[in-house]
Formats: C-alpha cells, structure tokens, sequence
C-alpha cells in the first residue's frame, strides 16, 4: 500500500491531503477564492511535515488535472511536479470530472444501479466542463482513440435539448459548480441535480490508490494539465 500526497487546485477551493493505504489522515481546505499561489505552498509544507512527523514516507503525489481554472491548474500541476521531481516519486493525475464524481458514489445511496453520472464544472455563461459516466466511471460517449481518463470530456453550451439521449433512457444526476446554473434548462423528468459537490483532495485518494496499484504514473517532466480550452488574457481597453 501507499502513502500519497493530493493537491486539488481546479477551481477557487484549494486543498490538499495525505493519504495512506486510502485513508485520508491529513487535510486541508480553503473557500475563500483564487488565492491558491499563495496558499498551496504552505498547505503543502504543513501536510509533508505532518507524515514526516509520523515517520510515514511519500510514495507519491497525485495531481488534480483537469479541466478547470487554467491558471489554477497550472499552479497545482506545477507544484506537484516540482515535489516529485525533487523526491524521486512518482506523479499520478487524477481527472477532475472523475474526482467529482467520486464523493457521489461514496456517499449518495440513493441512486440507482442504472443511473449516469454528469459531474460539471462552470465554464462561465451557459457553457459548463462536462462528462457522462456510469457507475464505474466509464464515459458514455466520446471518440475512443481519446485517452479513457479524457474521453467524452467537452465544453458544452446547455440547451434544453442536452442531454436528452441519455435522459430518455433513464436516471442521470447532475452535480458541481456548473449545474446549479442548470437547473432551470434541464427539466426532464429524470433528471436529478445534487448540490454541494465540490473538487476537494481529500476525495482524489480511490482513483489516486488505484492508479499507484497499477502503476499508472505520467511522466513528471513532460506532464501538463488538461485544459481543454485555451487560455484566453483579457486585454483591457483604451481610455483614449
């Protein structure tokens, strides 16, 4: 089993937490917006200190990947690089549309063998980071000579018609920060939005665990983030 260090930066929570043999033991979260260049690090430093303190080694570190907040990926991604280049250990990256999911399937008894899961992540307007998968989290659609971490992963424009070929077939739940903004688009009857599901490190240790099982590391120097859609500057207008 392992030791491993999570670092979640995709969106304005930043977190971070150890795990050992997938059980969190340390963690810690902040809400309060777009600061994470300043608070990363020392969350970084107290979380390392404390397996340390317990004589417990790292044997990895795992990377929320994306998509999300390009500049919040870029942080996050580059911290952890930078970690396991430094101690000689492996890099895992953990999909964020499969990292929200996660809390779901742990903690959401109430749904359905046959239901689909629709994390979402806001994109700003009606556009939101989406995915469907299936209780295992296998992706519904996508090209399949997409990367399976990534497949089916898209920006999407919400319409009332979204959606539809999976809502007509049965359940699907829509949850994260860019589904309360479609609530009143997505009406179908089996359709079903929880509230309150957040990217958090502290539920990245599963898919983490079960990457480091399977020796399923990126390579540190050449990783990137999955942003999915390029950065754009905003450019600030004349006053003349």
């Amino acid at each position: 089993m392992s030791c491993i260090l999570h670092i979640e930066t995709s969106t304005d929570i930043c977190s971070v937490a150890v795990s050992e043999d997938a059980q969190v033991i340390y963690e810690q979260e902040n809400h309060d917006g777009h600061n994470h260049a300043v608070q990363l690090a020392p969350f970084v430093d107290e979380d390392i200190r404390f397996a340390e303190n317990h004589a417990i080694p790292l044997d990895a570190v795992a990377v929320s990947s994306g998509p999300g907040s390009y500049t919040g990926l870029r942080i996050g991604v580059s911290t952890a690089k930078g970690i396991a280049y430094g101690r000689n250990i492996p890099l895992i990256e953990v999909p964020t549309l499969k990292l929200l999911a996660t809390p779901v399937l742990l903690y959401h008894e109430e749904i359905e063998e046959n239901a689909l899961l629709c994390p979402m992540l806001d994109a700003r307007r009606m556009e939101v980071y989406a995915c469907v998968y299936d209780r295992a989290l296998r992706p519904q659609r996508g090209d399949k000579a997409v990367p399976i971490n990534y497949r089916g992963v898209q920006p999407e424009v919400v319409t009332e018609e979204s959606y539809l070929e999976f809502l007509e077939k049965g359940p699907v739940y829509f949850f994260g920060n860019g589904a309360e903004k479609c609530k009143g688009v997505i009406t179908h009857p089996n359709a079903h939005f929880i509230d309150d599901i957040v990217p958090l490190a502290k539920h990245m240790a599963p898919l983490a665990e079960m990457a480091h099982a399977r020796r399923q590391f990126v390579d540190t120097a050449y990783f990137e983030p999955f942003y999915l859609k390029e950065f754009q500057a905003t450019v600030s207008k004349s006053l003349l």
